[in-house]
């Protein structure tokens, strides 16, 4: 078996974005040259997430009205973790889009549904921050 470690840097021009990153997935799986495995794909960041979901923008606005809503971004002061840094809304929003993806590669390739596509949620951004990406397979 075959083991392969990636890592995506990013720095966010906002606090929250979206980034598709499914060709930058791909592009890591052609580098492995692994045909048959497991793909995760993992947030390094406790306020950056990693998920599958369609590639549309309203979409994606919903996501963020409704992230907003669970937990709102300012007031700072409704949260008890707020006080050195003001991202304790950042903390939630990653616990509910999650920290990671594994997808099955099958004959080289990704193994997604018709409209899946890999996104890199960051919720605190603006600053360096990191995606592994770790394949295995053969």
């Amino acid at each position: 078996m075959k083991s392969f470690r990636k890592e995506l840097w990013f720095c966010t021009r906002g606090r929250r974005e979206l980034v598709a990153i499914t060709p930058d997935v791909a592009d890591a799986l052609r580098e492995s040259g692994i045909r048959e495995g497991l793909c995760l794909v993992n947030a390094m960041h406790i306020t950056a997430s990693v998920f599958i979901n369609d590639n549309e923008h309203g979409l994606h606005c919903d996501f963020e009205r409704w992230l907003e809503r669970l937990a709102p971004e300012k007031p700072y002061s409704q949260y008890a973790h707020n006080g050195a840094e003001d991202n304790a809304d950042a903390h939630l929003k990653r616990t509910v889009m999650g920290r990671e993806i594994v997808v099955a590669v099958t004959d080289g390739k990704l193994d997604l549904g018709p409209w899946e596509e890999i996104f890199y949620g960051e919720f605190d951004g603006m600053r360096r921050k990191r995606a592994l990406i770790k394949i295995i397979g053969e």
